[in-house]
């Protein structure tokens, strides 16, 4: 029997990369699989690539930013499957450029998405899983929520809240068969970080991860799915960094 066989896994900005990748290695578990974002074409083709595999998902439009969305993000994927077993809340933008270049208007685009969106996703999660009696939270944070680097102050400042957010709510959920818990990735070779790789601030950066490469990401996914498994089932309020020994520095 497969780990996730009869269980529900839920992944917001499933329509690439990392959230895609994640989607794929629930359902090869055995999970049934709701890919939630806003792109419906990306959003469609995973689950198409889910059910090549002979695996069952669901794309499910969605809005993180967008309260009402959320709401009805869950209460839609409960109504095709009844429950929520476990989340993978991996939806983000990524901006960069110096402070005094920055502005409100991206202030507002990147905690609205990578912030907002990730305590929208867990208050409606968790209050599905409580009503359960169980369940398991992954949020996507980054190493960047963990150190700074320049030119992306906002992106670090909106992950280093997603790290915040995951220990909090690990905490209040502890004694309620619910975990919650985080990965960092490294520099991954996803759609997103792509126009950066020949940026020089980034170039150096990439440089740093002492494997000598980039991640991909399956190894992300490989991580998210361990946690949401009960292989890891004392590990809460806990964050994994995927980086290719980045931190170890």
């Amino acid at each position: 029997m497969k780990d996730f066989e009869n269980k529900v896994a839920l992944v917001t900005g499933g329509t690439s990369g990392i959230g895609r990748a994640t989607a794929i290695a629930f359902a090869k578990e055995g999970a049934k699989v709701i890919v939630a974002s806003r792109r419906h074409k990306e959003g469609e083709e995973t689950v198409r690539l889910i059910k090549e595999i002979g695996g069952e998902a669901e794309f499910i439009a969605t809005d993180v930013t967008q309260e009402e969305a959320v709401k009805q993000l869950i209460a839609q994927t409960v109504a095709i499957y009844g429950r929520i077993d476990c989340a993978f809340n991996n939806a983000g933008v990524g901006i960069g450029n110096p402070i005094i270049e920055e502005t409100a208007e991206n202030y507002d685009k990147v905690f609205n998405v990578n912030v907002k969106g990730v305590f929208l996703c867990l208050k409606y999660e968790i209050a599905q899983m409580l009503q359960q009696g169980q369940g398991s939270i992954v949020n996507c944070a980054s190493i960047l929520g963990l150190v700074g680097l320049s030119n992306v102050s906002l992106y670090v400042a909106s992950k280093h809240a997603v790290l915040g957010l995951t220990k909090t709510a690990a905490l209040e959920v502890a004694k309620s068969n619910i975990r919650v818990n985080s990965v960092a990735p490294g520099v991954i070779k996803t759609e997103m970080a792509e126009p950066f790789f020949e940026v020089p601030f980034f170039k150096e950066f990439i440089g740093k991860h002492p494997m000598g490469r980039v991640g991909t990401p399956e190894e992300v996914a490989n991580a998210v799915v361990f946690l949401c498994s009960d292989k890891a089932s004392f590990i809460t309020g806990e964050n994994i960094a995927i980086d290719g020994g980045f931190m170890a520095q």
